[in-house]
């Protein structure tokens, strides 16, 4: 792996590594059982530079932003290595999210070119709030040949035979606008230097280097911060193969561990236990004789890896299950949410390493990572190389909100002083997560003091941003909260979403009311529903300019309101 300390930007640092590993494969894209693109570095190299010069004579200058939107596959990558390239910002936006909030966040991000997945692009040029779409240039990806385009450019022919321009951006300089995956009314667009990713890629190296031959199967979204540093930048400044699988269906993931040897994979925890769920089933149809054998070898593999992984061990006692993983592959990284410790000691007991971790987008992914020396299933492990952490106004239990430092925290929130003067105090970077530090120096996380939720597939979602489904719905005021963080519950698992309503004057809770409810509430995402409600009796306390007092609104909630009278929905 490339002395990431050497380089000043992302540009830099894989300009010399696609030099130095021309003919190794960097890229895989499979698409269930058909092979669509393999490319050495060599050839991305060709496919991304006349694609950077035709930004270039587009007007692209240095410190211009670009927008990213499409799903996982090889002109994600090719596009945002034309964009370092070219000495851009990049922008990578959500494409799950819909097309109104895709646009909002477009503009919030100020960038001059989307390039957009063609279905994609089709849904945005539909969208009611299109007038917000501020692109000077649209690049369509994916287009079928007679498709009407509505003024995009297409990406295939989007192409100059000239050399484009080469010239480092700077440590401090933005490398990319990286959006929470909760949007709403005031986006949080966090702004990533390319000396945050460069020291992120480096802490993480040890536990994860990358060489070739190496190969990441990558399965989380591309725009996700955790497959953008595993699935992307860390790989390439190796020289191993990043293989994206666009499918998400468990027998395709685990065919894909075989058929590509995989040596790493990023996950969510809802993965995880997809993956579980399968090895049980395969377990189950075992003869009982076998099944009797191997739990008593996982048993031992268990004790005898406690203090650290032993793969040579684990792969001899266990050899199927190795085996049908591919037989090469190293290690699990879990994260995007707090994950269940059962879950965790499953795969340890097999032998296939899980390193869980812990980390936000502020922080450029990782804060903390259980190194498995000793395994430690509770908690999310110590600090990663240059990570300060500490605890803030500890309880009596030693539980404070967790505070980090580093090169590796975000400059700011994009066009927002007040909410980074709130989130990063005298160079720390206040989580709104509660955790206890042990002797050892291994967190423990035990749940939010933020009004946010982290579902098991890695989104967070901002209860606020919920709301919007429910306008106009006939009460005096309502507002959506967490239920861990009105009635704290020491827990990062089973959270929930809760509306609290406060009905006009003489008004009761009718069945029309409630059924008018469950009808919003059930358009939503499932991770965006709100799992209950209750009634609340006073007005809710609001600012000079008529904006709900969340935190004080809580906190006579939790004064007065138990948890157990909320009416499910």
């Amino acid at each position: 792996m490339l002395d990431l300390h050497q380089y000043n930007c992302l540009g830099e640092a894989l300009r010399a590594a696609i030099d130095r590993w021309p003919d190794e494969i960097c890229l895989i894209e499979s698409d269930r059982d058909r092979e669509n693109t393999r490319l050495t570095y060599r050839e991305f190299k060709e496919a991304a530079l006349p694609f950077a010069r035709a930004l270039q004579d587009a007007g692209f200058r240095p410190g211009s932003r670009a927008a990213i939107l499409m799903t996982n596959q090889s002109k994600w990558l090719i596009s945002a290595y034309a964009i370092f390239f070219a000495d851009g910002v990049l922008v990578p936006l959500d494409y799950m999210l819909k097309a109104p909030d895709q646009i909002k966040l477009f503009a919030h991000s100020g960038a001059e070119v989307l390039i957009a997945e063609y279905h994609l692009w089709r849904e945005i040029a539909k969208a009611s709030n299109l007038d917000g779409l501020s692109a000077k240039l649209i690049i369509a990806v994916n287009a079928p040949p007679d498709a009407d385009l509505g003024g995009a450019k297409r990406w295939e022919e989007f192409r100059s035979g000239q050399e484009p321009q080469f010239a480092a951006r700077g440590r401090k300089d933005p490398a990319c606008i990286v959006y929470s995956s909760g949007t709403g009314g005031r986006p949080k667009g966090c702004v990533l230097t390319h000396e945050n990713y460069l020291e992120q890629a480096a802490a993480v190296a040890p536990v994860f280097p990358f060489s070739p031959g190496d190969r990441y199967l990558s399965i989380i979204p591309t725009n996700h911060a955790i497959d953008f540093m595993g699935g992307f930048i860390m790989p390439f400044t190796g020289g191993g193969t990043v293989v994206h699988l666009r499918t998400l269906r468990p027998e395709l993931i685990r065919s894909a561990f075989t058929k590509y040897k995989i040596t790493y994979m990023a996950v969510v925890p809802l993965i995880l236990k997809n993956l579980q769920n399968g090895l049980r089933e395969r377990f189950a149809a075992l003869p009982a004789g076998k099944r009797r054998m191997l739990k008593v070898l996982t048993a031992v593999n268990s004790t005898l890896t406690r203090d650290r992984p032993r793969l040579w061990f684990s792969r001899f006692l266990l050899k199927d299950i190795h085996q049908a993983f591919g037989g090469g592959l190293r290690a699990l990284l879990v994260g995007g949410a707090f994950t269940d410790p059962s879950l965790i000691e499953f795969f340890h007991d097999l032998g296939i390493p899980i390193y869980n971790g812990y980390g936000c987008t502020e922080a450029c992914t990782a804060i903390t990572l259980n190194d498995l020396r000793p395994f430690r299933p509770d908690t999310v492990g110590r600090p990663v190389a240059g990570m300060e952490i500490r605890t803030l106004n500890l309880n009596a239990e030693g539980i404070g909100e967790v505070a980090v430092r580093s090169r590796t925290v975000m400059s700011r929130y994009l066009n927002d002083p007040e909410m980074t003067a709130e989130t990063i105090v005298d160079g720390w970077l206040i989580t709104g997560d509660l955790g206890r530090i042990d002797a050892s120096g291994q967190l423990k996380l035990f749940g939010r003091k933020k009004n946010m939720i982290v579902t098991e597939e890695g989104k967070n979602i901002y209860p606020e941003d919920v709301e919007a489904a429910f306008e106009g719905i006939r009460v005096k005021e309502f507002c959506v909260f967490a239920a861990n963080y009105l009635w704290p519950a020491h827990t990062m698992t089973g959270e929930q979403l809760v509306a609290a309503l406060h009905l006009d004057s003489g008004q009761s809770l009718t069945d029309e009311l409630v059924k008018d409810l469950a009808d919003r509430n059930r358009r939503l995402p499932n991770y965006k529903r709100i799992s209950g409600y209750f009634v609340w009796d006073a007005d809710f306390p609001r600012t000079a300019s008529m904006k709900i007092k969340r935190v004080d609104l809580a906190n006579q909630i939790r004064g007065q309101v138990h948890r157990d009278v909320m009416a499910p929905l």
